[in-house]
C-alpha cells in the first residue's frame, strides 16, 4: 500500500472504532444461513426496515432446514413490507437446495455459494467474509461510496474494476469480516453527511419511481392475496385504484414466476 492508501485504512478503522454499528444482529452470528437472510433482505432496502423483519424471520425459521420445510405462502407473507418478493422465493429455494443437496451444510467456497438460487457474486463474497472470515474482494453500494469519496472525488464514470483494484490493495487479510463492516458503516455515514456520490459510478442506474410502477402493482397484488384467496374479479375490485390492464399484466407475470398460483378458480399465494 502507498501512503494515501495507508492513511485511508487508518481513517476507516478509526471511524469504525468510534461510530461502528456493532449491535446489528447479523453481526452477532457467523452462521451462513442467517447472514444470507440478512444480505438478501438488505438488497435495495434500508437497515431500519430490515431490522424488525430480520428478527421475526430468523425467530420463525431459525435454521436452513426450518425455512426449507416452510410453505412458500408463509415465507411470502412474512416478507411483506420488504418488497421484491422474488427475493423471498429465491431464499426459500436456496434453503431447499442446501438442505436436500448439501445435507444442510452451506458451501464453503465462493463458487459453491454462487451455484445456489439467488446467490450472486456479492452475496457469495459477503458469506465468505462474514461467515468464514475469508479475504474475498466484494463490492456493494456503501463500499463504492467510500472509495469514490476518498480516491475519485472529482471523477465521473468510475468503473468497478478501478474500485475493485483498490479494494484488493486495502483489504485486511487477517480480519476481513470487520474491515467490510467498517467500510459499510463508513459508507452509510458518508451518504448521510456528504450526499450520495454513487452517480459517479460507471455502473450506476437510476432507480425508477415506485409510485405508479410495476413494482407497486406487483406488491399490491401480493399484499392483497396474503389476506385470503380470491377470484380475478375480486382482486381487480380490491385493486380498483390501479389500471386494470396493468394489474392483469403483472398478475400474469406473477403466475409465470410462481409467486401466485390459481387453485379451484381462485388466486392465492403458493
Amino acid at each position: 500500500m502507498n501512503a494515501q492508501e495507508r492513511a485511508f485504512v487508518a481513517a476507516v478503522w478509526k471511524f469504525y472504532r468510534e461510530h461502528g454499528r456493532h449491535d446489528l444482529p447479523w453481526r452477532r452470528t457467523i452462521q451462513p444461513y442467517k447472514i444470507v437472510v440478512s444480505e438478501v433482505m438488505l438488497q435495495q432496502t434500508q437497515v431500519s426496515r430490515v431490522l424488525p423483519k430480520y428478527r421475526t424471520f430468523v425467530h420463525q425459521w431459525p435454521t436452513t432446514k426450518a425455512l426449507a420445510e416452510a410453505r412458500l405462502k408463509e415465507v411470502l407473507t412474512a416478507w411483506q413490507g420488504l418488497g421484491y418478493n422474488s427475493r423471498a422465493k429465491r431464499l426459500w429455494e436456496c434453503a431447499q437446495v442446501v438442505t436436500q443437496d448439501y445435507h444442510g451444510r452451506w458451501p464453503r467456497s465462493y463458487e459453491g455459494l454462487q451455484s445456489l438460487p439467488g446467490i450472486g457474486p456479492y452475496t457469495a463474497g459477503a458469506v465468505m467474509a462474514f461467515a468464514y472470515n475469508e479475504a474475498v474482494p466484494i463490492l456493494e453500494t456503501n463500499i463504492r461510496t467510500v472509495y469514490l469519496h476518498h480516491f475519485f472525488p472529482q471523477q465521473q464514470a468510475v468503473s468497478d474494476q478501478k474500485i475493485a483494484e483498490l479494494v484488493k490493495r486495502t483489504l485486511d487479510q487477517t480480519q476481513p469480516r470487520e474491515w467490510y463492516w467498517a467500510l459499510m458503516d463508513y459508507g452509510s455515514y458518508l451518504k448521510q453527511t456528504h450526499g450520495n456520490n454513487i452517480q459517479q459510478s460507471k455502473h450506476y442506474t437510476k432507480q425508477s419511481r415506485f409510485i405508479g410502477s410495476n413494482r407497486q402493482v406487483r406488491g399490491a397484488i401480493m399484499r392483497t392475496l396474503t389476506r385470503h384467496p380470491m377470484t380475478r374479479s375480486q382482486l381487480r375490485l380490491e385493486l380498483a385504484s390501479f389500471q386494470s390492464t396493468n394489474v392483469e399484466q403483472q398478475l400474469k407475470r406473477l403466475l409465470a414466476e410462481g409467486l401466485v398460483v390459481k387453485q379451484g378458480g381462485k388466486l392465492d399465494l403458493p
